[in-house]
């Protein structure tokens, strides 16, 4: 093991070393120090041959590292030690690059997806935090547990999933609680346990438009009804049919969710399972929330979404206004205001969640038409927006703030998703 004083964040890397000398750690390390140096900076390292490769724990995080030339053959009789998809570290010393480009060359004759790691000691370094975040992130959703609040919206016609394929893959658990549990526990909740919180929410807002004191304290009581009921049922995340609130408790999920997301638990509506496994794999790669929305209008000669919702969380926004939930004119929707700037738009969808959508772009405008949910930007993507016209997954699609491309796709692919154009 090697560690420097400035390893200050105590992740470990076990580099599975293939040397066409007899491996003496302190050899290698000397030869290769340059680039150990710089992921010490980060990282605790641990140097291991090949053929001790057994003694790594299992769930560390470890990668192939190509240290010289004449190992080809010994990294391919030993193929089943490298974590999959494979991904080859090489500093160029000593004809490594050369052997890791017909490793390379071999494994992607068998149609198997692989990376290699190469440059400057910096830019590799910057290659592995990027590789590392999507690994802690495939390992931090598993146990992960998502509430399925009632029975999806019957609309959602093509974002179910599939609970034991995903559970298989992802590791995560979907757990099913009936409505009937949340409306409980909202009646239960009184106006004097939410008024504070309340009194808070409308202290911050810019505005409050047509919305009502009785549908803000009925929107608190329901974000308290779920949080009480994640609490209970030890949930990570949590998807809620909204729209039949409606109708027995005469307010919508619209600010629950968006209170929810702002306090670190991923939260979507209309029961839509692919939508909240997006939401919840943004948190875990960026510690942000997510914006859930529909694509509601596409401009493609300006190659532009309009993206609406009325569950914006607030953390996302500059300011924002207290109003009704769109469709219903009941319970509250908030129009969030965002600033210009680079976004990231993400889904992951199909029924076992192996294919994605991912494309940066630019917010450039918000906007307040009455045919659409409260919160409305327009985004003008680097991907074409046909996409939406002729491949779509689904309606929701993610919104972050920021460019978050690097971390996203690295982590899907890390789990072989395929990426749709």
């Amino acid at each position: 093991m090697f560690a420097t004083e400035n390893n200050s964040i105590g992740m470990n890397l076990y580099l599975i070393i293939f040397t066409g000398d007899t491996f003496r750690k302190e050899q290698v390390y000397e030869a290769h120090k340059s680039l150990f140096v710089e992921i010490e900076k980060y990282f605790t390292l641990h140097l291991v041959s090949y053929k001790e490769a057994d003694s790594i724990p299992s769930n560390a995080y470890k990668m192939a590292f190509i240290a010289s030339g004449g190992v080809e053959d010994a990294v391919v009789s030993n193929f089943s030690l490298l974590p999959y998809p494979i991904t080859l570290l090489t500093d160029g010393t000593n004809n490594s690059l050369a052997a890791a480009l017909e490793i390379s060359a071999w494994i992607r004759t068998r149609d198997m997806k692989m990376k290699i790691i190469h440059g400057t000691p910096k830019e590799m370094v910057e290659q592995i935090l990027v590789h590392h975040k999507a690994f802690a992130a495939k390992r931090s959703l598993k146990n992960k547990r998502v509430g399925v609040i009632g029975i999806p919206a019957p609309w959602l016609v093509a974002s179910h999933v599939d609970y034991l394929l995903v559970g298989q893959r992802w590791g995560v658990t979907y757990v099913d609680i009936p409505i009937e549990e949340i409306e409980k526990v909202f009646y239960e909740t009184t106006d004097d346990e939410i008024g504070p919180d309340a009194s808070r929410l409308v202290a911050r807002a810019k505005a409050i438009q047509d919305a009502e004191p009785d549908d803000l304290l009925r929107g608190m009581r329901l974000h308290k009804a779920v949080k009480d009921v994640c609490a209970k049922y030890k949930l990570d995340a949590v998807s809620i049919t909204c729209f039949s609130l409606v109708q027995t408790i005469r307010t919508s999920g619209c600010l629950a969710l968006s209170l929810l997301n702002d306090e670190g638990i991923p939260a979507g509506c209309e029961g839509d399972l692919q939508a909240i496994m997006s939401l919840l794999m943004v948190k875990e790669l960026t510690g942000q929330p997510g914006f859930m929305a529909n694509p509601s209008f596409i401009d493609a000669k300006r190659n532009e979404v309009l993206l609406a919702h009325c569950a914006v969380p607030t953390s996302m926004t500059d300011e924002f206004i207290i109003r009704t939930h769109y469709e219903s004119g009941t319970g509250i929707g908030l129009q969030g205001i965002m600033h210009e700037g680079d976004v990231t738009l993400f889904k992951c969808g199909g029924e076992c969640l192996d294919e994605y959508y991912l494309s940066t772009g630019y917010l450039t405008e918000n906007c307040n038409l009455e045919a659409c949910c409260r919160t409305q930007v327009k985004v003008r993507l680097d991907k074409p927006v046909s996409y939406f016209l002729t491949n779509p997954l689904g309606n929701h699609h993610i919104l972050m703030r920021g460019n978050h491309e690097e971390a996203i796709r690295e982590f899907m692919q890390q789990n072989r998703c395929k990426q749709r154009e």
